[in-house]
């Protein structure tokens, strides 16, 4: 990647003093390990074909032979990402600060333009996979988008690691699938560990939603 990403210029705000210390067993990441080399140059382009295969499952009336098909050769490949499976702090998927959403396929696709203490900005696209019913996304998925970016803004905000401890989402208008959207979130204020946060999801100047949360500062090795 020629040009150095938000999350890559602010990747020291992740660190804590027990960096270099072992990470706690069922404890958070003591650090923010930037490793842009895991899962190779193609590994983006990995996750992306994941993306696009749940967006053709979930729009598929597939035949019975075609199931049969698709079962069979999941299997074989099921079998081979076994062979390389390996525990979350060495995992690329969530740490690749360099593509959409970390590379995490659990989350809506995101591309993050902005971040610092003063907050997060990001653009992100609800695909078909994301579908709540009528072409808009699902409620779950909009507080999943929610939750993953204000806790960046907290982590950015607080200079450390938080945990979500309240999240309240309130709809406002639809949510629409295959529609780049903006959501901004911030730090709102911050008592000792408790950091309050807000975020809104706008497409255009329409506001989709808006949510609010508590997150709590983890000390060293708590999980």
């Amino acid at each position: 990647m020629s040009q150095e990403s938000p999350l890559e210029k602010t990747a020291g705000s992740f660190a804590t003093d027990t960096a270099q210390e072992a990470h706690h067993e069922g404890g958070f990441r003591p650090d923010f390990d930037i490793d842009l080399t895991r899962g190779g140059p193609r590994y983006g382009e990995f996750v992306e074909e994941v993306r696009t295969f749940m967006d053709r499952v979930k729009a598929a009336l597939p035949s019975e032979e075609l199931v049969a098909e698709v079962i069979d050769e999941l299997k074989v490949l099921n079998a081979k990402l076994d062979e390389v499976a390996i525990d979350e702090w060495r995992a690329p998927s969530g740490g690749r600060i360099d593509l959409p959403a970390r590379g995490n396929i659990t989350l809506p696709p995101y591309e993050v333009d902005e971040a610092g203490e003063e907050g997060v900005q990001a653009r992100l696209t609800f695909r078909r996979y994301h579908l709540g019913g009528n072409n808009a996304a699902h409620g779950g998925q909009v507080a999943v988008a929610f939750d993953d970016l204000m806790g960046m803004a907290g982590a950015l905000g607080s200079k450390g690691i938080t945990r979500t401890a309240y999240l309240t989402v309130n709809y406002r208008a639809i949510t629409p699938l295959n529609t780049e959207l903006k959501l901004r979130s911030w730090v709102d204020r911050m008592d000792g560990r408790k950091v309050f946060l807000r975020a809104t999801l706008h497409n255009g100047e329409t506001l989709c939603a808006e949510a609010d949360g508590l997150f709590i500062k983890l000390k060293p090795g708590q999980p």
